[in-house]
């Protein structure tokens, strides 16, 4: 039997990096003022800096985590996202991407991976490991974080592209 309400627990875990950076920022705020100086009042400003950084990753990734409990199951495995859904499902390579599409049309909204000479992949927001796609999209060159999120919590219903791939110059050497 758990003391802790289960709704607690989920928003717990949804924020929980963010939460740890708090306590790291916390702790190296603490050593840094409180101290009395010498080496420990150096070395909070160090944990105090790395705690704002884990503080707002923490915050982007708790923006980003939609709840799980949707339709199918997400996987992220050296550079390729696999949806296993009950109608569809498929596989993308991150590096093969052409564009990154949201689309609130349905319910539940859908990421659209779009792929080279195939239907792009549509993965529900809130499938089970549907999380592992920040550090996946994250690794896509140009990728703009900030709106991505923003975009994900906005109340219409058109779909929106979030990333195209950059033009990529042809290897083949032309003469002329």
């Amino acid at each position: 039997m758990s003391l802790v309400r289960p709704e607690v627990r989920a928003a717990l875990s949804q924020w929980r990096e963010a939460l740890y950076g708090a306590g790291v920022l916390a702790l190296g705020l603490y050593w840094a003022f409180f101290t009395g100086g010498g080496l420990l009042h150096w070395v909070g400003y160090v944990v105090a800096a790395a705690g704002a950084l884990l503080l707002v990753a923490g915050l982007q990734r708790g923006r980003f985590r939609m709840g799980g409990g949707g339709p199918g199951i997400v996987q992220v495995i050296e550079g390729r996202i696999s949806y296993f859904g009950p109608l569809t499902g498929g596989a993308a390579d991150l590096d093969t991407l052409t564009a990154l599409t949201l689309d609130r049309r349905g319910k539940p909204a859908h990421w659209l991976l779009h792929r080279p000479d195939e239907p792009p992949l549509a993965i529900p927001l809130n499938a089970e490991g549907a999380d592992a796609l920040f550090d996946a999209f994250a690794t896509l060159p140009g990728l703009p974080t900030e709106r991505m999120l923003t975009e994900m919590h906005r109340a219409s219903r058109h779909s929106v592209t979030i990333w195209e791939a950059p033009l990529r110059e042809s290897t083949h050497l032309r003469l002329h």
